[in-house]
């Protein structure tokens, strides 16, 4: 029982013990509560005051950017207000001005008015004058003022008509006589001081062999060497009794020219079969593009021509390998320009225009591809193409009347032409109807599709074609052969009989590596 009591009365000290720690602990809350309230409510009132100062600060500043803007607006208003004061200012003396000279001006006018008026009143009296001599005279003379004036004037007229014709009767004959012995002294002269040569282009170019020996090798087994030439060049190789000679004939001369050369480096190597000769043939091909090249620009150093456009002077190179009737063309070329120079100079003109349009005048002739166009037209579009001067480009395309002469150069280079043409010896007429006639031959045959190569050989007897072998069959091979054959036939006019050989090959080319 006292041990139960005990345990209460501990429990109950304990619990009092609690109570009182509660309460002082409640009490020290409360105080710390009330300090800290205090504190916040200070803070607060300081804060209070720090944004009612920053408020009226931020006020301040704002009213005075607000008032320094009014001020800058008031400013500029007053400056307006000025300018126009000023304008208004002007406007008023200009006004005034106005008013003033308008003011003048009436007054001038009425004085003016004035003035004609007594012009008027003048006039009418010096009409009334001549009216009335005129009335004397015509009644002293007994004719009318009309009638005399048309008497006069048919006399007058009759007396001029007579004068004036018999003054150009004068000028005439005189710029006749005077004209054809200057034009006679100035052709004898550019003759006479411009050498010509009287050499004919040939079809035929001969190759000399040093031994009968080398035309086994050249003819190869079973022919395949002459073939392979003749395929690759375009050019008929005759080979016959001629002791140590071999025959290349082709209306070309550059296939002519390239199938000497192959020729002549084969003999010399010693290697000729078909693969040797592909091979020299295209080496020959691009040596020749070359050497025209340099005949071209030997030719413009030659004749002092500068600043010639490089395709230009390719076409003149060109020219070495083509002719005209038989002429060599770019002899003919060299001696028209020589002779324009001569002529120019004796006219009192440029002797450097004259000498080019002479040198380009039949570029015309040597396009890389046929046009449609006379040779003297597309020649004066390949001049304009390469910037050539007006002059030049009229007097290429006139110098066969195809356009209207527009400067002196034209006839000039027209005449010169005639000269070089005309004199003995320099043309060959039947040559130039025989080259076209196979230019249109291979031209016929070009125009059928799969067709890559023709070659018009034996005079044009017979007519070559080469046809690709992944484009035409066996069977459209032989259809080309009969309708090129047919074609000829219809549209041509040829003595004898043309064989058409149509050649379709196949090649299978590896390499062992």
């Amino acid at each position: 029982m006292n041990i139960v009591i005990g345990i209460i009365s501990g429990l109950a000290g304990i619990g009092l013990g609690i109570w009182l720690s509660a309460t002082k602990l409640r009490k020290n809350l409360e105080k710390k509560s009330v300090q800290l309230l205090k504190e916040a409510e200070e803070k607060a009132e300081i804060l209070k005051k720090e944004k009612i100062l920053q408020a009226k600060e931020k006020f301040l500043q704002l009213k005075g950017e607000h008032e320094k803007q009014v001020q800058e607006r008031n400013n500029k208003v007053m400056q307006a207000e000025n300018k126009i004061k000023q304008k208004e200012q002007v406007l008023n003396q200009k006004v005034e001005e106005l008013q003033k000279k308008s003011t003048e001006f009436l007054a001038a006018k009425d004085n003016l008015n004035k003035q004609v008026e007594k012009l008027q009143q003048r006039q009418q009296e010096v009409e009334k004058t001549y009216r009335e001599s005129v009335a004397k005279l015509e009644q002293i003379a007994g004719l009318s003022a009309d009638e005399a004036k048309a008497q006069l004037i048919d006399t007058l007229t009759e007396e001029a008509k007579s004068d004036a014709m018999g003054k150009i009767m004068e000028i005439v004959e005189e710029a006749k006589l005077t004209a054809n012995q200057q034009a006679k002294k100035i052709v004898i002269e550019s003759i006479q001081r411009t050498a010509t040569e009287n050499a004919i282009e040939n079809t035929v170019s001969v190759f000399n062999l040093e031994n009968e020996e080398v035309k086994g090798r050249i003819i190869g087994r079973e022919g395949r060497n002459i073939r392979t030439l003749e395929n690759l060049t375009g050019v008929e190789v005759i080979i016959d009794d001629s002791p140590d000679a071999i025959l290349l004939s082709c209306f070309d001369p550059v296939r002519r020219e390239i199938a000497r050369l192959s020729l002549h480096k084969l003999v010399t190597d010693g290697r000729i079969h078909p693969a040797r000769i592909e091979e020299v043939v295209s080496k020959t091909k691009k040596q020749i593009e070359q050497e025209v090249i340099e005949t071209g620009k030997k030719t413009c150093i030659d004749l002092g021509i500068v600043n010639l456009h490089h395709e230009l002077v390719r076409i003149v190179g060109k020219m070495k390998y083509r002719s005209s009737y038989g002429q060599n063309l770019l002899q003919h070329s060299r001696e028209v320009a020589n002779l324009c120079a001569t002529m120019a100079s004796e006219l009192g003109l440029n002797p450097k225009i004259a000498k080019r349009a002479g040198l380009l005048h039949d570029i015309g002739k040597v396009p890389d591809n046929e046009p449609e166009l006379p040779h003297a037209i597309h020649g004066m579009k390949l001049a304009e193409k390469y910037k050539e001067k007006p002059e030049v480009c009229n007097a290429i395309g006139a110098h066969h009347d195809e356009i209207e002469m527009e400067s002196l150069y034209a006839p000039i280079v027209q005449v010169c032409d005639a000269i070089s043409g005309a004199r003995p010896g320099a043309r060959r007429e039947v040559v130039e109807a025989y080259i076209n006639r196979l230019n249109k031959l291979e031209d016929m045959a070009m125009s059928y599709p799969g067709v890559m190569k023709t070659y018009a050989i034996q005079a044009g007897r017979e007519l070559r074609v080469i046809v690709a072998a992944d484009k035409v069959t066996d069977q459209e091979a032989n259809k080309i052969s009969m309708d090129l054959s047919k074609q000829i036939q219809t549209e041509m006019v040829f003595p004898g009989m043309i064989k058409v050989t149509v050649i379709r090959e196949t090649r299978a080319v590896n390499y062992a590596k």
